[in-house]
């Protein structure tokens, strides 16, 4: 076994870039190696650096063992042209091939004998085209080549077997000569040995693993911030992009101007997280300080860098003041009417008109939850004045929190100011979901309004494309209704919304595309529920029992029983079920049987049909008796009883009696058993125990 590893050295590339890059990178050599049969054993990983992207396996077969295999060709019936070319494409005679007889017919075959082939040169002729297969986001060419990087590639260091493995791609020949300074490209240093390679880089106090970078930046973010007596709320997103923008981290400890602690903190966390890439830091009361550390690609022997952190972000800082004092007295009911001048999307009108549609869809949504219609109209008609703020225009990830701000400075109730600085909310599968009743109503408006507005336009999602991110939209109306548990009549609100796009002269079928929206919404319920590692199956029945109106139910009956069904609980219900529907399909699907929703007790031979029977009226009136919050887990345990019941109706019990009539009546009495059960979900496609 030998190792192998390549680093291809280029201009920095952009954290995201490097991510994609050397994840698929691995993964298409892992496969290339897996197609061609080549063994591989022990570490394998990717690393990057802005300027590296690095593979490396620690053991690779230095043989590949073909064995003997059978190659089909054409069918004898085939053209001969089909003949030739499958002679040709194998490098072989007809005298080497021979008929054979299959399933679908009689073909041509030839036997491949077996072989040994060198990995090295079963490497070096498919690497270019191992490389060729990156897909770049974005990408560019330079000078007078034709290879497209994302960014300009400078060279190739190649070994396999501790030795250079030298192949040609684009204008580059691999080597196994590297720059070792990415500013003095005229440094340069050998290796053979991976060893070697990690052991000088990590003298140059260069970490290449990025695990082990971002774990080293957190460490020392925590440590220099505990040594201030601070705190860090770290953002880990933010931390594995910094990871990812350095090689040789140093944490540098910075500070802004105090007076710039008057405006809102999310203007200064905005700033420095998304604008700098900074890590402010609180203290012990979770208040916002002026200090903050940054994350340097280099040591700071005079200062320097400090200094012209703290000087940009004080530049930034004092537009972000100039514009907050300019913007937070500017009135937002008197800026609704600019709102006119703001294009929402073609065909959909302007914000204003979006404002109106929030407006009256907040109304309807504010009678689902009892709360007031005045405030949630209030908070709908100003929620988008922000965008016309230079404060947006300048921190556009601000649009709804400022507006949040600028409501809470000019004196609007509590309720309106929190609503509107929440209404984008949930943006991600793991953000923040608004939890006051206000914020809920206001947050439903702006997703269900932008699904129905495009729906209306047919620019829906594609399996490849989804530009207008509405797939996020539907996830976030989904997270809305089942973290805030509501039971919502969302088809009516969805109806509405696009009446109220009918209204603005929109030529589209209404009725079509509400049927979409309801099939996308539930597609992406799946997708949600599938993401919280519930079972196909389960979700598949739990989907079948309810509609669009319930999807809370959906969601909560399928969790609660996913998480039993491999427990006591679980199987209990499940044998119960499919005793009862096993015979009772076999019956119905055998003679054709017409059974009635009722079973007559007059009928009961033994007590082992009474007592079930007795047992499923128990259960119906405990049905009966659950109002709007229904405890699942304690509907399950009802269900789960029932074992014992069903379990002597069958002991004792032979329901195929020759008496028909008796036959009849313990069939309805199964019927009524299966009919009782399906009051939590359809059981009848779990799978079964």
């Amino acid at each position: 076994m030998s190792e192998f590893f390549i680093e291809l050295f280029s201009e920095e590339i952009p954290a995201n870039l490097q991510i994609k890059t050397r994840q698929d990178l691995l993964k298409n050599i892992k496969e290339f190696l897996e197609k061609e049969e080549i063994k591989y054993s022990g570490e394998s990983v990717a690393f990057s650096t802005p300027n590296r992207l690095i593979i490396y396996f620690q053991n690779i077969s230095k043989k590949i063992i073909k064995k003997e295999v059978e190659i089909r060709g054409p069918s004898i019936n085939a053209p001969e042209i089909a003949l030739n070319g499958f002679l040709k494409s194998y490098k072989i005679t007809v005298d080497r091939t021979f008929k054979k007889k299959t399933d679908k017919g009689e073909f041509y075959f030839f036997k491949k004998l077996p072989e040994k082939i060198e990995t090295k040169s079963v490497l070096q002729k498919n690497l270019p085209r191992i490389l060729d297969k990156i897909s770049w986001k974005k990408s560019m060419r330079w000078a007078d080549y034709d290879l497209y990087w994302g960014r300009p590639l400078k060279s190739i260091l190649c070994c396999f077997d501790k030795k250079v493995m030298k192949f040609s791609y684009h204008h580059l020949v691999s080597s196994n000569i590297t720059f070792i300074e990415k500013d003095f490209e005229e440094k340069t240093k050998n290796f053979v040995r991976f060893k070697d390679y990690l052991a000088f880089f990590k003298s140059q106090n260069i970490i290449l693993d990025n695990k082990k970078r971002e774990k080293f930046i957190e460490d020392q973010l925590n440590k220099k911030a505990k040594n201030e007596n601070l705190k860090i709320l770290l953002n880990y997103n933010l931390l594995n992009e910094v990871s990812n923008i350095v090689e040789k981290p140093n944490i540098i400890k910075c500070r802004f101007d105090k007076k710039f602690l008057e405006i809102p903190d999310d203007i200064l966390v905005t700033t420095m997280q998304v604008h700098q890439k900074y890590f402010p830091t609180f203290d012990g009361r979770d208040k916002l300080t002026n200090t903050f550390f940054l994350v340097a690609d280099n040591k700071d022997l005079k200062g320097f860098i400090k200094l012209g952190n703290e000087n940009v972000v004080e530049a930034r800082l004092n537009d972000a003041k100039f514009f907050w004092n300019k913007n937070k007295t500017q009135n937002l009911v008197k800026g609704i009417s600019n709102l006119k001048k703001l294009s929402f999307f073609d065909g959909l009108g302007s914000y204003f008109e979006k404002a109106q549609r929030l407006r009256k869809l907040g109304a309807l949504i504010s009678d689902e939850l009892l709360i007031s219609k005045e405030k949630v109209e209030i908070a709908s008609s100003i929620c988008k004045v922000d965008l016309t703020s230079d404060l947006v225009n300048e921190f556009p990830e601000l649009q709804g929190i400022m507006g949040g701000h600028f409501a809470k400075t000019q004196g609007f109730d509590h309720d309106v100011c929190l609503a509107i600085g929440e209404h984008y909310l949930p943006t991600g599968p793991e953000t923040k979901t608004p939890k006051k009743p206000y914020s809920v109503a206001l947050a439903m408006c702006d997703k269900l309004d932008t699904l129905s507005g495009f729906f209306s336009l047919n620019l829906k999602p594609t399996s490849s494309r989804d530009p207008f991110a509405l797939r996020r939209s539907a996830i976030g109306l989904i997270r809305l209704i089942v973290e805030n548990k509501l039971e919502i009549k969302l088809k009516d609100i969805i109806n509405y919304s696009f009446l109220l796009f009918s209204e603005q002269d929109m030529n589209f079928d209404i009725k079509l595309s509400q049927r979409d929206l309801y099939g996308f919404i539930s597609d992406r319920l799946r997708f949600y529920m599938k993401e919280k590692n519930i079972r196909p199956d389960i979700i598949e029945c739990s989907m079948s029992s309810y509609n669009t109106d319930q999807i809370y139910k959906i969601f909560n009956k399928a969790l609660i029983l996913n998480k039993l069904i491999d427990k006591n609980i679980g199987q209990d219900i499940i044998f119960s079920y499919k005793r009862a529907s096993n015979i009772l399909n076999d019956e119905i699907k055998k003679n054709k049987l017409e059974l009635s929703e009722t079973t007559d007790p007059g009928l009961f031979k033994n007590d082992s049909e009474k007592k079930l029977y007795k047992r499923i009226k128990e259960i119906r009136k405990y049905f009966t008796s659950l109002g709007s919050g229904e405890n699942c887990e304690k509907t399950l345990e009802v269900l789960a009883e029932a074992k014992i019941e069903v379990s002597n109706f069958f002991e004792h019990v032979v329901v195929n009696d020759d008496d028909e009539s008796l036959k009849k009546n313990r069939l309805e009495l199964l019927q009524l058993l299966c009919k009782t059960f399906d009051n939590y979900i359809n059981f009848s496609n779990i799978e079964s125990v």
